[in-house]
């Protein structure tokens, strides 16, 4: 299974952005899915989740109502729209596939992509 994250960038306080993680060598619309964040000398921590089929969701407080996660089966492809983003938000994103644990557990996790970048200025 390989996962391959896109979309980040360099952004204002107060904008939006929309990652991808596009999934090939595996059965996709079968997997629940999770996006992790990663900051500069912090552990990975849970950002969302969604169940195999899109039905259950679930994200962090502190992104709570800012993000939405989604996933297109059709597309084999994972999605995160991130609005109203903060300096707090800036991080190594990363897409995860089948988790065999808790969802909010990066050890739970399968398969992992490379990460991508997003920062967000003040």
């Amino acid at each position: 299974v390989q996962l391959v994250e896109s979309g980040g960038g360099l952004v204002q306080a107060g904008d939006s952005l929309r990652l991808s993680c596009a999934c090939s060598g595996g059965t996709f619309s079968g997997y629940a899915m999770g996006w992790f964040r990663q900051a500069p000398g912090k552990e990975r921590e849970f950002v969302a989740h969604i169940n195999w089929n899109g039905v259950i969701r679930n994200y962090a407080d502190s992104v709570n109502g800012r993000f939405t996660i989604s996933k297109d089966n059709a597309k084999n492809t994972l999605y995160l729209q991130m609005n109203t983003l903060k300096p707090e938000d800036t991080a190594v994103y990363f897409c995860a596939a089948y988790p065999t644990g808790p969802f909010n557990d990066p050890t739970a996790y399968n398969y992992w992509g490379q990460g991508t970048q997003v920062t967000v200025s003040s």
